[in-house]
């Protein structure tokens, strides 16, 4: 089992020189929780600073390539895609960042895909904040990995 710490209790990354190469896509998601008339506001493209999806959209595609400057130890990629898609729910005032990252790597794009997703819903409340100080960004969650030894997950709908 691989961990971040050698036999006398040190932080070390993980050496995964001998694994082969493999397809990995990991797809996670963030959830920007703020007043109706704000998220009417950026669907009707009123927010004064601009176009908030364009700019969380560059934010979180950037995040993912920078994420070993963010998360110690973890390995840097090559990243092969990276995409968000934003979804709404104008009744409830949620915006739903989906991340999804893809690499040829020996190792996963799992903490790619959530900063990707978490930067880019701070980029929304960054937009917003002069409109709703009140924004909350939560239930940060990886949906989705496939890729390497462990295989396929999917995050169950109850939890």
């Amino acid at each position: 089992m691989f961990n971040h710490f050698d036999d006398k209790g040190q932080a070390i990354m993980v050496d995964v020189s001998g694994k082969q190469p493999t397809m990995r896509t990991a797809v996670a998601a963030a959830k920007v929780f703020l007043k109706k008339e704000t998220l009417e506001a950026i669907i009707q493209g009123r927010i004064t600073k601009g176009d908030v999806f364009a700019v969380a959209r560059l934010a979180g595609i950037s995040a993912a390539k920078r994420t070993p400057e963010l998360i110690p130890l973890s390995h840097p990629l090559a990243i092969h895609h990276a995409a968000i898609e934003f979804g709404t729910d104008e009744e409830q005032g949620i915006i739903t960042v989906e991340a999804t990252v893809r690499a040829f790597e020996r190792t996963g794009v799992e903490m790619e895909a959530m900063v990707s997703a978490s930067v880019a819903a701070l980029a929304i409340y960054d937009m917003c904040k002069g409109a709703d100080k009140g924004i909350t960004i939560g239930e940060i969650s990886l949906l989705y990995k496939e890729g390497g030894k462990s295989g396929t997950y999917r995050k169950q709908q109850n939890r």
